[in-house]
């Protein structure tokens, strides 16, 4: 039998309910699909979305690392970082840059020190060089 991969749901390590709901839902717009607690006054745990995009944040000692990263490729990072810049968050304002990757990133870190890279391709021209070489 044969397994298939559905999805990758990244967890990412958070410390501070207010500030998460703040950046993550208010600033970055995600939706809360879905909140856990074993008890009341115990650490949440947190399920987000963003136009299909998974992300679960975990205030459990040892369900992640503080420091992670994820990458997010998106069909317009530079209309994302305008809508977020317009939005005057106070602890943030992102910017694009071009990589010589083929990718023009926004990094924005999350206060618990997770970086989100939200990316956009760019033709670099090194494909149609590859194609006509190939020729």
């Amino acid at each position: 039998m044969m397994v298939r991969v559905k999805s990758v749901v990244p967890i990412f390590r958070s410390f501070d309910e207010a500030l998460a709901r703040g950046f993550y839902v208010d600033f970055l717009g995600f939706t809360v699909e879905f909140e856990h607690r074993f008890e009341p006054d115990t650490p949440l745990y947190l399920g987000l979305s963003l136009d299909g995009f998974e992300l679960h944040l975990s205030e459990h000692f040892g369900d992640a690392a503080p420091g992670s990263t994820v990458r997010i490729d998106v069909d317009d990072v530079t209309g994302l970082c305008k809508t977020l810049n317009e939005k005057a968050y106070r602890n943030s304002r992102p910017g694009v840059q071009r990589q010589s990757w083929g990718y023009d990133e926004m990094v924005i870190p999350d206060p618990f020190g997770n970086k989100l890279i939200f990316g956009t391709p760019y033709d670099t021209g090194q494909n149609s060089e590859t194609a006509e070489n190939a020729q």
